[in-house]
């Protein structure tokens, strides 16, 4: 069996976390800000596409196959998680809102998108800890300690 590393995922919420940290102690309206306000949507966007990967990577585990994994709709990926208890239906809900407004980013980078999405990462930073958590436990280096 192949082991999930998630050490990138990790590194993907830790700059998503400092980018946010970073974007609150700018002064409001100033190019800092904005610059943060950027890096936190490009990490938002690399951090959920980063998760979908190691999701199917873990689904071909349970015995999905590969090719099948690359035509499903990323939200029949999140119900397929669902169904081997990577995530909760809760989480699934919420990863689908992540991904609904995640498609909006190539469509609007204005003002109110930017406020939308501000208002989602620390909701999404506990999910995807959740997540990582869950994907190193059930199939990470250790797994096979760990019953599974």
């Amino acid at each position: 069996m192949q082991y999930l590393n998630v050490d990138q995922l990790r590194r993907c919420m830790k700059t998503l976390d400092a980018s946010l940290l970073l974007y609150q102690k700018a002064e409001g309206d100033s190019i800092e800000q904005e610059v943060f306000r950027n890096a936190i949507i490009k990490g938002y966007e690399l951090a959920q596409e980063t998760a979908f990967k190691l999701l199917k990577k873990a689904l071909k585990a349970f015995g999905h196959g590969g090719k099948k994994l690359e035509a499903t709709p990323v939200k029949d990926i999140l119900r397929l998680a669902a169904v081997h208890d990577l995530l909760t239906l809760p989480e699934v809900e919420r990863w689908f809102a992540y991904r609904d407004n995640r498609n909006n980013t190539a469509h609007d980078y204005g003002e109110q998108f930017a406020k939308e999405t501000l208002t989602l990462i620390p909701a999404f930073l506990q999910d995807i800890t959740t997540l990582a958590d869950v994907l190193e436990q059930k199939l990470g280096k250790g797994a096979e300690n760990n019953g599974a």
